[in-house]
């Protein structure tokens, strides 16, 4: 049987929280477990998105226990009619997430048959030690570094064999790749982007979202991959404008890292398409529609090297367009 993090955190902290109140000596010790239970997230920013919820909440379950318990007493159905308006009071102030912990506090407040300042501050003190004791050794998160640049480079790993494939075909017009790397590629960005929030979300006092912005670009790039597919498999005649093509995404697939290469790629993709121009003009029907594919294809190409370019800071479509010329 595995024991996660999360599991031992959970465990040492609700036993700290109960023994510090235990140890100051308030009234339902206990409740101060539970507190610490719920406020024990995945995520640093999740605890603390839930510790305000539930001391938010418990503070306005207080005045609204004091109001209701003053005026119609102590009876069950005070209970109902005070949860009735409690309860859609915290989905307005989008605390919610407390309802538990506040009901708690009701309920003790209830058994109290009385409301005086010394409950009230005991109460308080219940979710202050809890909530406190829950970000403490919640502070503790396993670093997700290592496995995020391996999925990085698992990734690239499939970008680059995708897009050799690419180059075969089209150098060759061979068709036996049963394409397995794609939805391959998809299920790791998926779990990688997955990872990456988690981890960012883990970067309390800095904005660390680099992981994030790499995985949803390289999703975007397989989206173009995705379209550049069958205007590959349309080729069929071999021009010399083809093999131009595929010896630039031979390139292309072998410059496949995280740093910056778009900016010079776009600029030889630039002169290729120039160097097209300057081409003689097809002279068969099929010669055109090879042309046409072909255009259309460098034209995915440019949006696939632009979304790389993004990526990078300093990169602004300005720039972007002073480096490509053709419109």
């Amino acid at each position: 049987m595995k024991i996660g993090y999360r599991t031992l955190k959970t465990a040492v902290g609700a036993a700290l929280a109960i023994a510090i109140d235990q140890l100051i000596g308030l009234h339902n010790f206990a409740s101060a477990g539970i507190i610490v239970i719920l406020c024990v997230q995945v995520t640093k920013k999740r605890s603390l998105e839930a510790a305000r919820a539930r001391f938010t909440a418990c503070v306005v379950a207080i005045g609204f226990a004091a109001l209701f318990f003053t005026v119609f007493g102590y009876h069950p159905w005070t209970i109902g009619l005070l949860l009735l308006l409690f309860i859609p009071v915290t989905v307005r102030l989008k605390v919610n997430e407390g309802i538990a912990t506040s009901s708690v506090i009701i309920l003790h407040l209830y058994a109290a048959k009385e409301l005086t300042w010394a409950l009230i501050v005991n109460e308080l003190l219940l979710v202050i030690v809890g909530i406190g004791v829950a970000l403490l050794v919640n502070m503790y998160m396993p670093s997700a570094e290592k496995q995020l640049k391996e999925y990085r480079r698992i990734v690239e790993d499939l970008f680059r064999i995708i897009l050799k494939e690419v180059v075969r075909y089209l150098r060759t017009n061979e068709l036996d790749w049963d394409g397995k790397e794609l939805p391959l590629t998809a299920d790791m960005l998926e779990q990688a982007k997955k990872l990456a929030i988690r981890h960012a979300d883990n970067q309390l006092w800095r904005n660390e979202d680099e992981y994030v912005r790499y995985f949803r670009m390289r999703e975007r790039q397989l989206e173009i991959i995705e379209r550049m597919l069958p205007l590959v498999t349309s080729l069929t005649y071999t021009v010399e404008q083809r093999i131009m093509v595929a010896d630039f995404i031979d390139e292309l697939s072998d410059a496949i890292h995280p740093g910056n290469t778009a900016d010079r790629f776009l600029r030889r993709l630039a002169a290729m398409r120039e160097e097209f121009k300057e081409m003689p003009l097809p002279k068969t029907r099929e010669q055109f529609e090879e042309r046409a594919a072909l255009f259309h294809l460098v034209r995915e190409l440019e949006q696939y090297l632009i979304i790389k370019s993004q990526f990078h800071p300093g990169n602004e479509a300005e720039k972007r367009r002073r480096l490509l010329p053709f419109g």
